[in-house]
């Protein structure tokens, strides 16, 4: 099958496209050559999730081949976010591959989190077995909406944490924990009376009690997404990350990339998706001719290759204000809703284009539209994004018409 993977920068102008560009490659061939096997592997959870001994395995795989985290260097340093696009879109191409990389969320996320943030004993203790990949983890922020609890608006947090001697006390319900089960490293957020703050803990924890694991949709990441019930959580004072009240600022240090590195990896799943679909189509013959000289077929690839590239300059243009230092709170919105929305259109003509074929697991063009759908409503619904980006509108008209 062709490699039809195309390079999201636009320039040269970062410093490290060199050794991204190489990392990217290894990453790749690895992705193709070694994790594309193992989607037809059996080993799978209830929820059809791949379990943790598969993954542990393609890590050690990973770690052979010297591609296990590979954007986070041994000496402790970090791709740029431009550098990072190139790495996670090729990890991305199959839906193992990030998983089998330790690119995935919501690992991915937490790494970036705690080697920013993370005080020394925190990166020792938490941090490391993360990015050896010997530990998953989870970031416990999401309530249950029937209980009134936090979802895309934190400030209705109501799991809170008071002070009791050198530890901090815990209780409150969380919802949607990917990962939860089966996670070694948790980052709670809770309401303390100087305002949200996060800890680190160890898990599993007997103050921890994971209530279910509902199916969805998707199914690409161990472990599920709990619904938990946090009951007297003890946790030293030295696992809070930074100070109390520290959280909403430190969750905006985590989630602009954080979004942005879901459309790097669901790119990549589209980008495969697209190649199977369009090789599918070059070979199918129906009416006398092939399917892809039959123009109702043959315009949607073209359509295809519009969102593909727009996708790309987006990630790439979000990743460069990320690189200037900047929150990139704005941006990561924008281009959270326009290459979910597009990657949507592209999974949705990858299926109709190869018919039946396209609904069967024979392929996993049906399981890529199933998670771009999820992807749709988790870091945030498209609308949400939108509605924030409408009260900065807002706010930007009435600062420039006084």
């Amino acid at each position: 099958m062709t490699n039809t993977t195309m390079d999201p920068i636009t320039d040269d102008s970062f410093p490290d496209r060199a050794r991204a560009e190489e990392i990217a490659e290894k990453v790749e061939r690895f992705v193709r050559d070694v994790v594309i096997p193992y989607e037809s592997d059996p080993r799978r959870d209830h929820h059809d999730c791949p379990t943790d001994e598969l993954t542990q395995e393609m890590r050690a795989k990973a770690r052979e081949a010297g591609v296990l985290t590979p954007h986070i260097f041994p000496e402790g340093g970090h791709l740029s976010q431009r550098g990072t696009a190139m790495v996670l879109i090729r990890s991305g191409l199959s839906p193992l591959g990030p998983l089998a990389c330790n690119t995935a969320a919501p690992d991915e996320g937490n790494m970036f989190l705690l080697g920013k943030m993370g005080s020394d004993l925190i990166k020792e203790r938490f941090l490391k077995p993360i990015v050896a990949g010997e530990k998953r983890s989870a970031f416990f922020m999401t309530e249950p909406s029937q209980e009134g609890g936090a979802g895309s608006d934190p400030s209705m947090m109501m799991t809170e944490c008071h002070k009791d001697g050198d530890e901090w006390v815990i209780n409150g319900r969380k919802a949607f924990i990917t990962g939860a089960q089966g996670a070694g490293v948790g980052i709670i957020m809770a309401k303390a009376p100087e305002g949200a703050s996060m800890f680190l803990v160890d898990l599993p924890n007997p103050a921890i009690q994971i209530d279910n694991v509902p199916n969805t949709m998707d199914s690409s990441m161990p472990g599920g997404h709990a619904t938990l019930t946090i009951k007297n959580l003890r946790v030293p004072e030295e696992q809070m990350l930074g100070a109390a009240g520290d959280g909403f600022r430190y969750a905006q240090v985590r989630l602009a990339p954080a979004r942005l590195s879901h459309c790097m990896r669901w790119l990549g799943a589209c980008i495969r998706a697209n190649e199977i679909a369009t090789d599918y189509v070059n070979r199918r013959m129906a009416f006398g001719k092939q399917l892809i000289d039959h123009e109702g077929v043959g315009f949607m690839l073209a359509e295809n290759k519009i969102d593909l590239q727009q996708c790309q300059l987006m990630i790439d243009w979000c990743a460069s204000v990320l690189d200037r230092g900047e929150q990139g709170g704005t941006e990561s919105s924008m281009a959270k809703v326009a290459v979910s929305e597009a990657l949507m259109r592209i999974a949705d003509r990858c299926v109709q284009v190869m018919g039946g074929n396209g609904l069967t697991e024979h392929t996993i063009v049906e399981q890529v539209f199933r998670e771009i759908r999820a992807f749709r409503v988790y870091d945030g619904p498209t609308e949400v994004h939108k509605w924030s980006l409408a009260k900065k509108i807002k706010r930007d008209w009435k600062r420039d018409n006084g």
